[in-house]
Order: structure tokens, then C-alpha cells, then sequence
């Protein structure tokens, strides 16, 4: 283990948690890597599933899916704890800093007070890192911020105990044993395939699929739609896609990081290039979807349903072609 710890800024709060966390640990990997060999690139819409009243809507996997994923397809031995009483879990998280343990938290965004307060909001899978503590407050390493903040013990409390979707109920993660030698070549082909395969599937919330019907949803707003309630679905596509999102196509910048990382273990570079060219289009298309949506939400009489939906059909076609492709690898 480097006992010397080192913040780093990543793209995303738990793919880059876990590069930290391993990289720390002994294992060299990049926030990219930790989020291609998981298959963690999605797109889902479930209208069903309401987040604050709006439809679940991930452009990514299940929070957990990295923590828990990359444990099983690294061979690796993943210390995961929930907590019912909150003193037990501060006294536990106390004497892995006193052991100079770097571990993982899950946490709401909504109670850490170093967050812009414009920036804060009701989501309960924020992950972090706590390396030291100083009096009542502990060292934080977060991902998404450019310097490590402090925080104090109540505050942190509250955050990890929040309730509602995704409740994080105290949940503390470090990796115990790494394997010294991975096939990263068979980890890495296999996730992609799987990856392809999951985002193809015929399922019409899901992958590129749950986009076109996402699109379809979008199309059908017009005049007659209550003006509040459109703009309140336009802001929670945005806030979704930005802000959970990470940066509107991030996810997908990220997997084209991913892919052409991949090249060095062995693996058909023609594939992965134009896979990744692709990706990055989607990536640029979904942006763009991004800023039509803020523009109606600030004006709704310039609402174009159909300029919204096809840039969104658009990102589709780019990750479809994508996934095709991949699929050819053997």
C-alpha cells in the first residue's frame, strides 16, 4: 500500500474513487479502465421510477455497480459495510484513519457542506474518499473537486445516513487482497462484449432502445403541455444527464478513453478506433441534446419538441453503430 496519499480530480465520483482507492492499494488503473472493465456504460429510462417525481433516467450503470462489479471481475477481495447505528459507523471510520486506511464512502451530495449550494441536490450515491482526520474533521478526497476539503463529523454523518433512493446507509468500502497477476486482455474484451450486448439489448427503456424512447416521450410535448410541468421535465433531463451525468456525454468520452486504452493489451485497434470515434460523436451529440433542453427550460415558447428529440435519435445512431462493431470482437 502507498501510505503517501495523493488527490487527484477524476470525471466521474465513483469510477475515479476507485481508481484512487486501488492505485493506493497497489494497483495502477486508470478512472477510464475502472469504468470499461465494469460495464458500466447505460442508458436507461424508466418512467416508472420516480426520482423527485421525474423519471429515473442514468446514463450510466446502477450506483455500486463499479465497487461491486470491479471486485468480481479482478478477482478482488472488497471489504463492503453498512451500518445501522450511526456512532458505531463514526467510531469504525475513526480507527481505519488512526490504522492510515484510505476507504470509501457513500454519501448524499445534498449534506456535504463543501458543495456550492446551487450544486447541491437530493442524490444519495456520491462516493469520496476519507484519508485523515483533523479534530472533528475528517480529510476528504472528492473526486470531482480539483483540491481535497475537510468536513466535519456531523455533517459527514448526515450525509452518509440521508434517506430515500439509494439510501447509502453508512456504506464503507476498501479493497482487502489484490491478485498480482490479472489478464487485463481477457477482463477487458469480455466487458466490452458484455457491454455491447447489454446496450443492444431489444428491451425499450433500456441502451439505445431507451433512448429512442426517451426521444418519442420528448416529441410528443407540445402547446397543450402544462407549461411547469414541461420545464420541470426539461430541467430534470439536464440535471440527470449533467449533473449526475457527469457532463452531459462524459460517460461516453469516458468509454472512448476506455477503448482506446484498451489497445495496449492485445486486442483489435481497427475495432476500438472506430468504436471510440464514435463514441466521442455521441458524446458531442449528447450535449448538444443537453443545451437544447436548458434553452426551452428557459423559454419555453422556443421549445422545438422535435429539434430535442431527433439530437437525442442522433446520439442513438452513433451508439448503435458503436456497439456493433464491438460486438464483432472474438
Amino acid at each position: 500500500m502507498n501510505e503517501e496519499f495523493k488527490h487527484s480530480q477524476f470525471a466521474h465520483c465513483e469510477s475515479g474513487v476507485m481508481s484512487t482507492l486501488l492505485s493506493h492499494y497497489g494497483l495502477k488503473i486508470s478512472e477510464p479502465m475502472a469504468f470499461g472493465i465494469t460495464s458500466s456504460l447505460s442508458f436507461v429510462y424508466i418512467p416508472i421510477v420516480k426520482l423527485n417525481n421525474m423519471p429515473l433516467i442514468a446514463y450510466r450503470d446502477l450506483p455500486k455497480n463499479i465497487i461491486n462489479k470491479i471486485s468480481k471481475v479482478l478477482d478482488i477481495d472488497m471489504v463492503k459495510k453498512s451500518y445501522k447505528n450511526q456512532n458505531d459507523a463514526n467510531v469504525e471510520l475513526t480507527k481505519f484513519i488512526e490504522n492510515k486506511q484510505l476507504v470509501g464512502l457513500q454519501t448524499s451530495v445534498f449534506y456535504l457542506p463543501y458543495f456550492p449550494k446551487d450544486m447541491r441536490f437530493h442524490f444519495n450515491a456520491h462516493n469520496l474518499l476519507v484519508y485523515g482526520k483533523e479534530g472533528s474533521d475528517y480529510k476528504i478526497s472528492d473526486p470531482v473537486f480539483e483540491e481535497a476539503v475537510l468536513c466535519n463529523e456531523d455533517e459527514l454523518t448526515r450525509a452518509r445516513f440521508a434517506k430515500g433512493v439509494f439510501a447509502p446507509k453508512g456504506f464503507l468500502y476498501y479493497p482487502k487482497n489484490i491478485p498480482k497477476d490479472i489478464d487485463f486482455s481477457k477482463v477487458v474484451k469480455k466487458a466490452i462484449i458484455k457491454n455491447a450486448k447489454s446496450m443492444l439489448t431489444p428491451f425499450p427503456f433500456v441502451g439505445v432502445k431507451g433512448m429512442r424512447t426517451l426521444a418519442k416521450k420528448i416529441s410528443k410535448f407540445d402547446a397543450n403541455t402544462d407549461n411547469r410541468y414541461l420545464k420541470n421535465y426539461l430541467t430534470h433531463i439536464v440535471r440527470m444527464q449533467e449533473e449526475i451525468g457527469t457532463g452531459g456525454g462524459g460517460f461516453r468520452f469516458l468509454y472512448a478513453a476506455f477503448l482506446e486504452e484498451s489497445k495496449k493489451y492485445d486486442i483489435d485497434n481497427q475495432i476500438l478506433d472506430e468504436a471510440a470515434t464514435l463514441f466521442v460523436k455521441s458524446g458531442n451529440t449528447l450535449r448538444e441534446f443537453a443545451l437544447y433542453c436548458v434553452e426551452s427550460s428557459k423559454n419555453i415558447l422556443k421549445f422545438d419538441a422535435n429539434k430535442i428529440s431527433s439530437k437525442l435519435i442522433e446520439a442513438s445512431e452513433y451508439e448503435e453503430k458503436a456497439y456493433k462493431i464491438l460486438k464483432k470482437l472474438k
